[in-house]
């Protein structure tokens, strides 16, 4: 199977991914700061969150 591409074509298609890359960052990052909107710091929710996987994965 051998297809032909020009440059142009590669090159946006290249634009296309990183496109699309960055409007997934963006949603991870808007999802984050929605979900960090209590008053407990970011650092002791991190601690919580490593202490229950540890937690669960041995039960």
């Amino acid at each position: 199977m051998k297809y032909n591409y020009s440059i142009d074509e590669i090159l946006n298609a290249v634009s296309e991914l990183q496109n699309k890359k960055k409007k997934v960052i963006t949603q991870i990052k808007i999802k984050e700061e929605e979900k960090n909107t209590s008053k407990i710091p970011k650092d002791t929710l991190k601690i919580i969150e490593e202490a229950e996987k540890r937690f669960f994965s041995k039960n």
